[in-house]
């Protein structure tokens, strides 16, 4: 994709100015436009793959997602284009809204599109077009939704049918409905989880914040806003260090193909007046992880966005993800809605917290450590709390990065007698520098396992126990990627076997102690000159930072202790 001249003096970070953003828009809808039927209801979109909801369903996905990016963009002409689909589409070319289906899903983003462009697009409607598509929206209302971020579909048709007077009562009692039931996923410190369990990704972001903070901006709701943009304030505090210093975004959680739709909560914190971050952080943050996926294949020769990260990959798709899925990055577009003059866009670019000193956070709800090292700005995320319902590596790994993949041979892994299962995790506390956590293995064992990280360097650390004696471990450590290196180093009760290290369980609980390293550096020390671990007892072990704190851990029944 072609953007105009970088400009390092207001950017010194990107280059990227407003200007960049909107070319990238235009070029994203002039380039998914060959694709919409005669009518404009549908935008089929090339590929040989389908969703699970069918192809008339992918095809109202593709109008609904690229009509959000008319939408931000404010293009008159386009959304003139839009219009016309909209009359088509009510009036018989939509599948209709049931209970559960996609195009609850598509509806949202049709009804916020007409929300923020009202005076540019629903007003100029024949009072005939306005009446059936009120019509085809107000199924929406009543349409039951999966217990996840989904309850905000409705929230955010309402709060647009409210606005225009349709079905007033059923719309407030929709609105009322889903902020109620997500009340139960919030734990604390502007964190959901995405229904119930424990599953923490992007979607507190682009789903669970932004949904209630612009209805609640939208309808001038000082209550809620003050309740919703609290929360999301307190969650960009965590948000923005998930961004490496290239602007990757952490790659972790579902629905990865949405790619940059990463930078919706930064805009909203900007838009509504409820973010900690300074307007050059935000626009760095947002404007890297846009140049990141933009320079690395995101879109084809075609200028459509492919279903994968970079270029196309399946490994990131889920069953829901047809050929216009990618187009939910549309959202990432929000930050158009700022005028022109808004600092976010005037204020030059500061560096972001991975380009800054190095760093290690504990976050409390979702009980992950983030590591990031400002020399090469590579973020990890160590998770010990977050985990799907199933086994699935983009929740259920040990660790994250912003320069790795989740890997089929289980990178990040504690293996226990040839069986990588981690489900149950159930979370044991995090700290300055550490988080540990205990999981469920296929035979019915159990693993302790803590981490203590300092610079690039990390201690793991698992307790094994309910396993039969000789049953085989295996550690596993960061997979290898194109411009970083993975260092895995045995340091008790394991011994190197290739990439893996791998050691025996014994007749009592059993401990065993990894070094490991992740860093993009060209030339970096030995990880051993960073820490020394002598293991004092059979749960217990002191890691000494030659640059740090000494900690003694204790890896007792049921709890981990972490003093020094």
């Amino acid at each position: 994709m072609k953007l105009s001249r970088e400009d390092r003096d207001l950017s010194p970070c990107t280059g990227y100015t407003r200007a960049h953003w909107e070319a990238a828009a235009d070029a994203l809808l002039a380039a998914v436009e060959p694709y919409a039927t005669e009518d404009r209801a549908l935008y089929h979109l090339p590929g040989d793959r389908t969703s699970w909801s069918g192809r008339l369903s992918d095809g109202l996905e593709g109008y609904a997602r690229t009509l959000l990016l008319a939408a931000f963009r404010r293009d008159e002409t386009a959304l003139e284009r839009y219009a016309n689909g909209l009359a088509a589409g009510v009036s018989g070319s939509w599948p209709r809204i049931e209970d559960r289906s996609q195009p609850l899903v598509e509806a949202a983003s049709i009804a916020l599109a007409l929300r923020v462009t009202r005076p540019l697009l629903w007003d100029r409607l024949d009072d005939g077009v306005r009446q059936r598509a009120a019509a085809w929206l107000g199924d929406a209302l009543t349409a039951e939704a999966w217990p996840c971020n989904w309850e905000l579909f409705p929230v955010t048709v309402g709060g647009f049918l409210q606005e225009i007077g349709y079905e007033a009562e059923a719309s407030r009692a929709a609105i009322d409905r889903g902020l109620e039931r997500i009340e139960k996923w919030y734990v604390g410190d502007g964190w959901y989880t995405d229904g119930d369990g424990r599953k923490f990704d992007y979607y507190n972001g682009w789903a669970m914040h932004l949904y209630p903070v612009l209805h609640a901006w939208l309808a001038d709701d000082t209550e809620l806003l003050d309740l919703y943009g609290g929360r999301l304030a307190r969650h960009l505090e965590d948000y923005a260090r998930l961004f490496g210093g290239d602007g990757a975004p952490m790659h972790q959680g579902r629905s990865l193909t949405y790619r940059f739709a990463t930078t919706v909560p930064l805009w909203l914190g900007a838009l509504t007046g409820r973010t900690p971050l300074s307007p050059g952080e935000t626009r760095r943050l947002a404007s890297g992880a846009l140049k990141y996926f933009l320079d690395r294949d995101a879109v084809d020769s075609r200028g459509l966005l492919t279903l994968g990260w970079h270029g196309p990959d399946p490994a990131v798709l889920q069953g829901y993800s047809g050929p216009a899925s990618p187009y939910w990055a549309s959202k990432g577009f929000l930050g158009l809605l700022l005028p022109e003059d808004h600092p976010v866009w005037t204020a030059a670019e500061e560096p972001g917290p991975a380009e800054c000193p190095d760093a290690v956070t504990p976050i409390a709800a979702p009980n992950w450590l983030l590591q990031s090292t400002g020399s090469d700005g590579v973020v990890r995320l160590h998770n010990h709390g977050s985990e799907d319902v199933r086994y699935d590596p983009y929740y259920t790994r040990l660790a994250y990065s912003t320069v790795t993949a989740p890997s089929p041979s289980y990178d990040n892994s504690v293996i226990v007698g040839g069986d990588p299962s981690r489900t149950g995790i159930e979370p044991l506390g995090a700290g300055d520098d550490w988080a540990a956590s205990r999981h469920r293995t296929g035979s019915g064992g159990s693993v302790t396992c803590v981490v203590l990280a300092r610079g690039s360097v990390e201690v793991r650390a698992f307790r094994v126990t309910g396993v039969p004696e000789q049953t085989e471990i295996r550690v596993t450590g960061w997979p290898a990627m194109v411009g970083a290196r993975s260092e895995l180093l045995p340091v008790s009760g394991l011994s190197e076997t290739g990439a893996e290290l791998t050691g025996v369980i014994g007749a009592e609980p059993s401990l065993f102690v990894a070094l490991i390293r992740l860093t993009a550096e060209t030339d970096p020390a030995p990880p051993t000159e960073a820490v020394t671990v002598e293991v004092t007892g059979p749960d217990e072990f002191v890691v000494r930072w030659t640059e740090g704190p000494a900690r003694r851990v204790r890896m007792g029944v049921g709890e981990v202790g972490v003093v020094g």
